[in-house]
């Protein structure tokens, strides 16, 4: 199952916020996260949140959490090592207080984990647990997004990045920090800004732009020759719809549908018509009406024209019995048709409620009842289609919608019993 909550973003940046004073404050991780570990603290700041400043530690299911982070959910020994390597990992601030004064700190990611009895229960120190809860410091981010990520160099970037997405840059970033934020300092390798480049900007570029909801481009700054600075342009990239269904197959999209909406044919009669008749039939006819003169009802001769398949060297007369004929089953298509639609706008709209009620449902409950459910229902699918499209778009997945529907149904009694 996946998990569409939204987590913290994690300790591993150089990040900045503008106060009264535009100041510029630097948060930044020493150490190197695997792309797992930087996901499991993502996870547990998650867990943490409503209660990160009140309470003194927090616990969560290890299986749960395991399972949401991508580990087997029986591998005690990774989990493990991942919680040790964040409890090994120094987080370090330095930034203006809300008084204007200069405050430097340092604290160890976690200050403690501990696995007993199935549940893992960590904390965080008083003073990070503090930075970790402004949200002028740190932004949510999408712990279903980062599932979509198979780098850690691409993760951190986005990490990095999101939080600036409504002022549409990161500002000026030293090569230095960018390669501490990106957890390759020290590394001679990377000192050279043809293999960073190469190696570390590119990928994760274009790794952030495929896989997660904002778009981003790197800037330059250089001194001489010598690039010595980097920032990133930033905007939202807006996602299609969970799910889209499209009734008119496409149809609205072609030209011969624009020219008859243009002629006043409402949408219903011009897919109708198109898929009935077929785009030529319907563009020819089109073209033989636009011929005739002292027409005073366009949309009127069209659908005469149609029906009785009149072409450029036939005169307008009373259509044959075939004719006519032709016409009263094309209507009485017409109608079942479009009781046909009535019912699919009615299904869709009950659909609809459907998932609202879903959505609420789900909102009450906390991130370890959700992520549950989301396993379960995942364990009920039987083909990898289905998963992915539930990977993709969690309870509204329209692919998935019956069997999301019944599994609600069946968790819930009575779930649905005031829509229609």
């Amino acid at each position: 199952m996946t998990q569409t909550q939204k987590s913290l973003d994690n300790l591993k940046g150089a990040l900045r916020r503008e106060t009264v004073k535009k100041n510029v404050a630097a948060i930044h991780i020493s150490g190197k996260l695997s792309l797992l570990q930087r996901k499991l603290s993502n996870v547990l700041l998650l867990n943490a949140y409503d209660a990160l400043t009140s309470a003194q530690s927090h616990s969560i299911d290890a299986r749960t959490l395991a399972m949401m982070v991508g580990y087997n959910s029986n591998d005690f020994d990774t989990l493990r090592g991942s919680l040790r390597a964040l409890a090994e990992t120094v987080a370090e601030w330095d930034m203006l207080d809300e008084d204007g004064k200069q405050e430097w700190g340092v604290s160890s990611l976690l200050s403690f984990a501990k696995l007993k009895n199935g549940v893992c229960e960590y904390a965080y120190s008083p003073a990070l647990a503090q930075k970790l809860h402004d949200p002028n410091i740190y932004a949510l981010i999408n712990v279903n997004i980062q599932r979509n990520f198979s780098s850690g160099h691409g993760l951190a970037l986005y990490e990095n990045c999101y939080r600036f997405v409504r002022t549409g840059s990161t500002g000026w970033w030293s090569l230095d920090t960018f390669r501490k934020l990106m957890g390759v300092d020290g590394s001679s390798y990377y000192e050279s800004f043809k293999h960073l480049n190469a190696k570390i900007i590119k990928p994760a570029v274009a790794e952030v732009n495929k896989s997660s909801d904002i778009e981003i481009a790197p800037e330059f700054q250089k001194k001489g020759r010598a690039v010595t600075e980097i920032r990133f342009l930033i905007k939202e990239n807006p996602q299609l719809a969970m799910f889209q269904i499209d009734d008119s197959d496409g149809l609205r999209n072609l030209p011969v549908y624009k020219a008859l909406q243009a002629q006043g044919v409402s949408d219903r009669l011009a897919r109708q018509w198109i898929a009935e008749h077929g785009e030529d039939y319907v563009k020819e006819k089109l073209a033989y009406v636009s011929d005739q003169g002292g027409v005073k009802s366009r949309v009127g001769y069209l659908k005469a024209a149609i029906q009785g398949d009149y072409k450029p060297a036939d005169a307008p007369q009373p259509p044959s019995e075939v004719a006519i004929q032709r016409a009263q089953e094309r209507k009485a298509k017409a109608q079942a048709d479009a009781l046909e639609e009535d019912q699919r706008l009615a299904e869709r709209a009950l659909r609809g409620k459907k998932f609202a009620i879903i959505a609420d449902v789900v909102a009450a409950r906390n991130p370890t009842q959700r992520d549950a459910d989301k396993r379960l229902f995942m364990a009920s699918l039987d083909t990898e289609t289905a998963r992915d499209e539930f990977r993709a778009h969690g309870w509204n997945s329209g692919f998935n919608a019956t069997a999301i529907f019944e599994f609600w149904q069946e968790l819930s009694p009575g779930l649905f019993d005031e829509t229609p």
